[in-house]
């Protein structure tokens, strides 16, 4: 298996589910062959790129991933939908070790044959985004721009740090990424200079503007870079995913 990626934030609302499409588009449209993987029970990551939800999550049904996996519009882009089932959620959130690992084994053996791997968890520090981090080998955490961009920062790196600490050697930051961003805007220049200058060079470069047609393309069913190809959001989902290949 290729890199696999877990896309984070405990707060909503910062672009978390919109980077996991666009960036998996735009690692697709780039020639990776590409997974993304709905863990979040609005299955906004399905529903966004032109799918329905399952009635059981792929995940915890007793049949190989690739039976489950789903070709979106784009090519080399596959999804692996989303359950709002309670039962499944319960079983992805499960506290047992033994699922843990059985659900790092499965995820693994159907992910074998993708360079790449997103998983769009929920906005929270639950279990379920302690699963998506346990079976993923980089986190990305996008961050809105905007007065509370950093408030509990602090408690989705500890949860990052113990996971860390539980799979040695298995897990490490791949970087941040900048959203919703305004440079007219005093507020945004401080928060990125904020950032930017706590975390250091896991910064991306790359920030992601204010953009209506990217917030437009989930109601098509469609990434931006389909939606919209010549807009502000491409560009930058382009170039975010050009930064993703070159830390390879």
């Amino acid at each position: 298996m290729g890199r696999t990626f877990c896309i984070a934030n405990q707060k909503g609302g910062v672009g978390k589910t919109t980077t996991s499409i666009n960036l998996a588009a735009a690692l697709a449209y780039s020639g990776q062959r590409t997974l993304l993987v709905d863990m979040d029970p609005q299955c906004n990551a399905t529903s966004g790129i032109g799918q329905a939800p399952v009635d059981r999550h792929p995940l915890v049904v007793d049949q190989a991933i690739r039976h489950s996996v789903l070709p979106t519009d784009v090519d080399r882009l596959d999804l692996l939908p989303g359950s709002k089932s309670f039962r499944d959620i319960s079983v992805l959130a499960s506290d047992d070790s033994t699922d843990d690992q059985l659900l790092i084994e499965h995820l693994a053996n159907g992910a074998a044959r993708y360079d790449y791997v997103l998983i769009d968890c929920p906005p929270s520090l639950g279990k379920l985004t302690r699963t998506a981090l346990s079976v993923s080998n980089e986190v990305l955490m996008p961050i809105q721009c905007e007065y509370f961009a950093m408030e509990g920062l602090a408690q989705m790196i500890d949860v990052i740090r113990a996971v860390m600490l539980e799979r040695p050697g298995q897990l490490t930051f791949g970087g941040i990424v900048l959203t919703m961003y305004d440079e007219s805007l005093e507020l945004t220049q401080e928060v990125d200079q904020e950032v930017r200058e706590f975390f250091g060079e896991i910064v991306f470069d790359t920030v992601v503007p204010r953009d209506v047609r990217v917030t437009e393309a989930p109601s098509y069913g469609q990434s931006v870079i389909a939606y919209a190809p010549r807009s502000r959001g491409t560009r930058a989902y382009m170039e975010l995913c050009m930064e993703v290949l070159e830390r390879d």
